[in-house]
């Protein structure tokens, strides 16, 4: 090939290398992008439970039992447990997320530790396979271990070991794609709101049709809800989708209110489609629009909890995952789909969404304020 050949590619290339170089946007995110993923995957996640919310019915009252429930704390895994007053509470508990497990010490504990057959019972929030089945097998090393002391405060040396009896709620069978279709949906839409909305105002100023758009007699909060709208249908369509052929194809429906579900979807739909929104105001070409709605996707299934349960997440990561709105609508979704939650149990996390779209709505009126000036 000739010299010319390779002359024109490099002038180009060194062009663009001009170009990026004062892109602060691009540079950010390049950078920005592997440090947050090189955290989240090296510190925050891991397949080892750690601070399990757990509750304890115990019907025995006495010494040997609470050293049983200290020898379970002790462990390390376990967050201090909550004391219940029975099924119906720790049921309830189970079915919103609070706790992943409840340990129920039967009233003839003791005596039945004397006799050499203890047996305690383990309530396991089985929506997700893989924690549930971890927690118990912890118990049941717990279990396996435990040795009560003799009045002399020694350890006897027999070993009694307690019969774990584990019950999983839920999700009886411990299916994995019980758990990742119940947030099929959500992951659905995440990508369809942002691809769909992230590129909807850059594209009008590089078509040439934004200050077209702004002469109209609107106003900001008119012209990104107007953006919103259309998506909306297609958003209730692709949830359509997804939750008949999870139902058709494996036999996963929604245990609980349909209705339910299709509330909590609105809200959902609108603070992902204002984040897209958000993120065409601030970039200024397409492809910067793009690479932006990339780097957010990524944490936000990874953050959100639905890969990994986010009750295992250490604290801070914990916290910061609930700033994404694909966050509270696994919730909601698992706790009607998995656990046959209605209304009542998606009070929450519909505000949470109402809160993050209304806070994006702000953030959009302050970023076009100079720009409808």
């Amino acid at each position: 090939m000739s010299r010319r050949f390779w002359s024109n590619i490099w002038a180009v290339a060194y062009r663009e290398a001009l170009v990026r170089r004062h892109d602060r946007a691009f540079i950010g995110v390049v950078v920005m992008q592997p440090i947050m993923m090189l955290v989240i995957f090296g510190v925050a996640l891991s397949n080892k439970p750690a601070n399990v919310p757990w509750g304890v019915i115990d019907r025995s009252g006495g010494e040997v039992a609470r050293r049983f429930v200290a020898d379970v704390q002790a462990t390390g895994y376990f967050l201090p447990p909550v004391h219940l007053a029975g099924y119906d509470e720790g049921r309830r508990l189970l079915r919103r997320g609070k706790m992943l497990a409840v340990l129920v010490v039967p009233d003839e504990f003791e005596r039945d530790v004397e006799r050499g057959r203890p047996r305690v019972q383990l309530l396991l929030d089985g929506s997700d396979p893989l924690s549930a089945a971890r927690v118990g097998a912890y118990v049941a090393q717990t279990a396996a271990a435990f040795r009560p002391r003799d009045r002399g405060g020694e350890r006897r040396a027999a070993p009694p070991s307690v019969d774990v009896r584990q019950r999983f709620w839920f999700n009886p069978t411990l299916r994995d794609r019980t758990f990742f279709l119940a947030a099929l949906a959500g992951m659905l839409l995440t990508n369809l709101c942002l691809s769909v909305t992230s590129t909807s105002l850059v594209g009008e100023r590089e078509a040439g049709t934004y200050e077209q758009m702004l002469s109209l007699p609107t106003t900001s909060l008119e012209i990104v809800l107007g953006k919103l709208v259309p998506y909306v249908a297609v958003s209730y369509a692709l949830l359509l989708f997804a939750t008949l052929a999870s139902g058709l194809v494996f036999g996963i429906w929604p245990q609980g209110s349909w209705l339910a579900l299709i509330a909590v979807t609105f809200p959902y739909v609108l603070a992902s489609l204002a984040i897209g929104v958000f993120v065409s105001a601030v970039a200024r070409t397409s492809a910067q629009a793009v690479f932006i709605s990339v780097f957010f996707v990524m944490p936000s299934f990874v953050l959100s909890g639905v890969m990994y349960p986010y009750q295992l997440m250490p604290h801070g990561v914990r916290e910061l995952g609930g700033v994404f709105p694909l966050r509270w609508y696994q919730i909601a979704s698992r706790r009607i789909i998995e656990r046959g939650g209605g209304f009542g149990d998606i009070v929450v996390p519909a505000l949470a969404l109402a809160v993050i779209f209304a806070l994006i709505l702000l953030a959009l009126r302050w970023r076009m304020r100079p720009r409808l000036a």
